[in-house]
């Protein structure tokens, strides 16, 4: 399940990350950041976080797949796919 949460994670930053790059194109492309940022936060962190507290053994492999995935994308990119990087509000 592990897996399987890494993979529904980039799925979501990917289509996320489209909705954003389009959507910024328009006059205040910053309120449109900060959204998809907080976004992709609590989709990978916050849901990740809440099924690790459920007591089922895949609702805890699917929460540390999303968080793992965030992670992922945050350091391997250096913040531009999840958007905590301070460069893309500047």
């Amino acid at each position: 399940m592990l897996f399987a949460g890494l993979a529904i994670y980039s799925t979501l930053n990917v289509v996320v990350g489209f909705f954003i790059f389009f959507a910024a194109m328009g006059e205040d492309g910053t309120a449109f950041m900060i959204v998809g940022t907080v976004l992709l936060a609590l989709s990978g962190l916050g849901a990740g976080i809440g099924l690790c507290f459920v007591r089922k053994p895949w609702a805890r492999g699917l929460g540390l797949g999303l968080m793992i995935g965030w992670a992922l994308w945050s350091i391997l990119s250096a913040g531009f796919c999840t958007g905590i990087n301070p460069g893309l509000y500047a």
